[in-house]
């Protein structure tokens, strides 16, 4: 039943893609293991992400069940769909069931999808991570994979109007070499190591990016560290604790 409904929204996804005449370049997908279960980590700059983390594990024939707020389910369209398609419901305040969700999912040979930093990085840096993947990881024995995506917040993101013409935005996306997560180890060690192999992704991503902003108006989705105009990470901290 899941992939009766999960199967039509990648065609969907797919349509929406080339209407909007995306240029998605996809590299490192042999990562994405063809069998058991792994967690996909990603970096968090739009509402789109998890498409495009998706669509990385599509070339393995692999489709992933992300862990998305609990208010998501409770749309009277999107709620139906997610749960069709096995997406995990997290609900702030009670995080244990989200986990054990995650740990069945695992377990069973799923590919769970988080975002480790939580909330959208309106600074479109990497966030600290919460241990979360790498303690799931341990617990069910599997693989942690390491993913960036880089140009989605021109398409959707926080504080920004969508913009979904056909504007031939360019998409990176890099899948990086899984990464074990002992049961020796402690989460925080993993989680360290997993944040600095998603920032190369990241920095890789940019690097390859073939566009730069058009003029001074267009330089919102740059971050300050590379000339933008993108609030710094300090800049956003101290706005949310206004």
């Amino acid at each position: 039943m899941a992939e009766l409904a999960y199967r039509p929204a990648i065609g969907l996804a797919q349509t929406l893609f080339k209407a909007w005449d995306l240029k998605i370049d996809l590299k490192g997908t042999e990562n994405i293991p063809r069998s058991g279960g792994a967690v996909l980590v990603s970096n968090h700059i739009s509402y789109l992400d998890f498409i495009f983390d998706g669509l990385a594990a599509l070339p393995q024939k692999r489709l992933v069940r992300f862990m998305a707020k609990e208010s998501v389910f409770r749309h009277k369209i999107s709620g139906p769909l997610m749960r069709n398609m096995k997406h995990i419901p997290v609900d702030r305040k009670n995080g244990e069931a989200a986990y054990a969700h995650a740990l069945d999912s695992l377990r069973s040979g799923e590919i769970v999808g988080v975002f480790p930093e939580a909330t959208i990085s309106q600074s479109f840096t990497l966030k600290s991570f919460k241990s979360g993947a790498a303690r799931m990881a341990q617990e069910a024995g599997v693989p942690l994979i390491p993913m960036a995506v880089w140009g989605t917040q021109r398409l959707w993101t926080k504080g920004h109007p969508r913009h979904f013409k056909r504007s031939h935005i360019p998409i990176t996306i890099r899948v990086g070499e899984a990464i074990e997560a002992s049961r020796d180890k402690y989460a925080g060690a993993i989680t360290r190591q997993l944040r600095e192999r998603v920032q190369e992704l990241l920095e890789a991503a940019q690097r390859a990016y073939p566009v730069r902003p058009k003029g001074p108006n267009d330089t919102w989705w740059m971050p300050a560290h590379l000339g933008g105009t993108a609030p710094t990470p300090e800049e956003v901290k101290a706005a949310e604790a206004r």
